[in-house]
């Protein structure tokens, strides 16, 4: 199914958690909502779900207008399937009988049948007759997305599915259920403050704040184009160094960078990402002094000072083990790896 949102606002009491939200998901797309604790996406998914009312706007399923007052389409008549944040399992339930909860349509042999499927797609097919507290997250995790996926919903919406999950096994089960999403076809929407999971798992990454998008696009492009200063903040620590416009350029204790598009005399910010700050050797571009160095498996991470800069610069890199805490370094900063925005751009 083709989802969309137009000219979306949700108010509770004086408090509005979406502000005019338009946004189309194309048939078998898979979005996702991006953005700080607070900032609307849970309730645009609980919008799509039908499990709250807009204040105002309209929600779209295939083009039909699924939220009018007077026509509203109940989550149950939707075609949308769900995947809570805490996975909602019943624990009284075996795992098979959760993923035939949804199911309650069919004939108890066809659900049995359907739901098995559900769990062999999610390699849960050996744990049938078991109970949620026998299994672990991850676990839990696949069962509740073979519950979702079960009945062949047009859409699924999924509610930070991978937050209560440690490192590894999120890594695991992120790239499971990408691929569990590329195979079903179905439009997928999924809301995460991770920016590692948004580009790992979808095509399309719409950023929100406050209650509004503030950029639509895929992974790279918001990553190396970002729209604003807190859009580059999600994807990067960076190290900000504060400037000021002239000739057309930020002139910065770390060089001058351009800045063609700021108005002459404003203040701006310049962002540089660590990991494309070269450091080589001592009489070469900025003299620098390595202040420390923290091994972090593929990469060090460096802190150097740099004269006439009020704080270390911040580097990822791999140097060779000549260099040590305390040497003096050079530091080259590409031009064309460097951001800048407007200060007041916050």
């Amino acid at each position: 199914m083709a989802l969309g949102f137009e000219g979306v606002t949700q108010r509770f009491g004086a408090v509005t958690a979406l502000s005019d939200v338009s946004l189309t998901v194309r048939p078998g797309e898979i979005v996702a909502l991006l953005g700080q604790s607070g900032c609307g996406k849970t309730t645009l998914l609980r919008l799509a779900a039908g499990v709250e009312r807009p204040s105002a706007g309209r929600v779209l399923l295939e083009g039909r207008d699924v939220s009018d007052p007077a026509r509203f389409v109940e989550p149950e008549h939707r075609g949308v399937g769900f995947v809570f944040q805490d996975y909602a399992l019943f624990p009284h339930l075996t795992v098979g009988e959760n993923v035939r909860f949804g199911l309650r349509g069919q004939g108890a042999a066809a659900a049995e049948a359907t739901a098995l499927r559900a769990l062999a797609r999610v390699g849960l097919a050996d744990f049938y007759g078991a109970y949620p507290h026998m299994l672990s997250g991850g676990e839990q995790q696949r069962v509740a997305l073979a519950r979702a996926i079960a009945p062949r919903p047009g859409v699924l919406l999924m509610d930070e599915p991978f937050s209560n999950l440690d490192r590894r096994l999120r890594d695991v089960v992120r790239d499971e259920t990408a691929a569990l999403l590329e195979e079903t076809g179905a439009t997928s929407i999924i809301v995460t403050h991770d920016p590692e999971d948004a580009m790992r798992i979808a095509d399309r990454i719409v950023l929100m704040r406050a209650g509004r998008i503030i950029q639509v696009g895929t992974g790279e492009e918001l990553y190396r184009t970002p729209a604003s200063l807190f859009a580059a903040r999600f994807f990067c620590d960076f190290t900000e160094v504060e400037g000021w416009v002239a000739g057309g350029a930020v002139d910065t204790p770390l060089g001058r960078f351009a800045a063609p598009d700021l108005p002459e005399g404003s203040d701006a910010i310049v962002c540089i990402r660590p990991h494309r700050v070269r450091i080589v050797p001592k009489g070469y571009y900025l003299p620098g002094r390595l202040v420390a160095r923290r091994f972090l498996g593929e990469f060090d991470h460096l802190l150097v000072a740099v004269e006439g800069f009020d704080r270390a610069l911040s580097v990822r890199a791999s140097l060779s083990d000549e260099i040590a805490v305390g040497d003096e370094v050079g530091v080259e900063i590409p031009s064309d790896e460097v951001l800048v925005f407007p200060a007041a751009d916050q």
